[in-house]
């Protein structure tokens, strides 16, 4: 049987397995709070573990804390930050309101930490108690909102480092398609031809327009509530601890971070934290539109259209031998899904914030932290396993583009709308080429016929066969 040992909170006595660094309010919260079998993210920990560090040293500077206690506090608080003790941060995802068990979890192991340190026993939280020391001059209502800004800002590098990638392999691929003349849809339906190239150069651009927007959005994490206490007003807080918090937080993480202006605002609205999110859900809605797309072309390879080739990762079925199918594509739609749904969550969870305090602060950290960490894992395997190796089938490119039934688009400068909508009927109810048919008919010259049916320059602004067209009242 496991061993354990007696604490106790206001609450009661409860027996603690006796090797937990956490402490009795931990244990409540995992008995109470069995949802979803899932632990907390790394970077929703590491970010409460700086704050607990950072207030150990404000402290020490203006003398409110035990130099002895803050320096074993900030030796915990290093041991956690280095990847240690991670298995102690317990509480479910889906918790109480606010996140308090998440910030007595990080109170209660720094604590038993810090005690061992010097000297003393888990489970006695002396001399270093969870809530008089280490969490001193401090709430779950301005940490866990602290907590969160520094644990997207924490992830926002992998994120732009993983869609840069994606966007420097689109745009490479851009390049190397740029003279690849294909078949362009609307409506699924046949348009103007458009270069392969062009296609892959705009996929790069969608990508680059996201992750400004991501940036942008990103700015305003940087302003902190630190030091607005129960309710944004800093009681218990002396006068110097928010700037002193946003040095030593800037040290410890590295960020660029800022005092906020309005403790109360930036306690009250998770707005900040919710543009963030909407703006991770438009980056995955133009990945997801690209990942279809590559699944559009890729159709095939007998039965589809089968412009380009994607490099073949896994078998694609149990049962025919020999299929290969989209699957990093697919697996990158269901990863966007997922952010989706999470945006909306947080989006839900951010309108139910009441008077000085959002409650919903723990699902609404676990989901958009959750969106950063997926999409940053899906877009690196998307570029690296999917896009790097894309090769086009230029001979399918120049089948389907001469079969278009929207080259008559281009005769219409030349023979009206009418007379082309003709011709492309035709075309297409007899299946020969527009070019042919044209030929056939003698509805333009030879010579004039190969200017207006260039394919290559109908993919560039310009009328086709020059700038004259037919009369007014042709």
């Amino acid at each position: 049987m496991t061993q354990t040992r007696r604490e106790k909170d206001p609450l009661g006595p409860l027996d603690v397995p006796v090797e937990a660094l956490y402490g009795v309010q931990t244990l409540r919260a995992k008995q109470n709070f069995p949802i979803s079998g899932m632990r907390p993210l790394e970077a929703f920990v590491v970010a409460q573990v700086w704050i607990k560090k950072a207030a150990a040293l404000t402290h020490k500077e203006t003398g409110r804390l035990d130099p002895r206690l803050a320096d074993a506090i900030v030796r915990a608080a290093d041991e956690v930050i280095a990847g240690q003790h991670r298995d102690q941060f317990i509480v479910d995802p889906y918790q109480a309101g606010a996140g308090t068990s998440h910030n007595m979890n990080a109170n209660e192991v720094l604590a038993n930490r810090a005690n061992e340190l010097l000297g003393g026993n888990r489970g006695e939280y002396a001399p270093v108690h969870p809530n008089d020391h280490v969490n001193m001059a401090q709430s779950t209502n301005d940490t866990i909102p602290t907590n969160i800004r520094l644990a997207c800002l924490s992830q926002l590098g992998a994120l732009t480092g993983a869609f840069e990638n994606l966007r420097g392999a689109l745009a490479a691929k851009g390049k190397e398609f740029h003279d690849i003349v294909k078949a362009g849809r609307t409506h699924l339906q046949d348009a103007m031809p458009i270069r392969l190239g062009q296609e892959f150069t705009a996929y790069a651009g969608s990508i680059g327009r996201g992750l400004r927007r991501v940036t942008e959005a990103a700015d305003y994490l940087r302003d902190l509530g630190i030091g607005g206490s129960a309710v944004g007003t800093g009681v218990t807080v002396e006068p110097e601890y928010p700037e002193l918090m946003n040095r030593y937080l800037r040290q410890i993480s590295g960020l660029d971070l800022r005092v906020g202006e309005d403790r109360v605002q930036l306690m009250q609205s998770m707005g900040d934290v919710a543009g963030f999110s909407a703006q991770l859900r438009v980056l995955a809605i133009d990945l997801s539109k690209i990942a279809s797309d590559l699944r559009l072309m890729v159709m095939g390879p007998r039965t589809g259209i089968n412009e380009i080739a994607l490099p073949a990762v896994q078998p694609g079925s149990s049962i025919m031998p020999g299929k290969i199918n989209p699957s990093i594509p697919e697996m990158v739609n269901q990863v966007c899904f997922q952010v989706m749904g999470c945006d909306t969550t947080v989006a839900i969870a951010s309108e139910h914030g009441q008077l000085e305090l959002n409650v919903m602060m723990p699902v609404i950290a676990f989901n958009v932290l959750l969106s950063m960490q997926i999409l940053t894992n899906a877009t690196n395997v998307l570029a690296d396993k999917c896009v790097k190796g894309i090769t086009a089938n230029r001979e399918m490119c120049e089948y389907w583009v001469e079969r278009s039934a929207a080259l008559a688009t281009a005769l219409a400068p030349q023979i009206g709308y009418a007379k082309a909508a003709e011709i492309s009927k035709r075309s297409v109810k007899e299946g020969v080429l527009i070019r042919e048919l044209v030929k056939r008919e003698h509805v333009l010259p030879d010579d004039q016929l190969d200017d207006v049916l260039d394919l290559k320059k109908m993919t560039e602004i310009g009328v086709p066969g020059g700038r004259h067209g037919v009369s007014a009242g042709g």
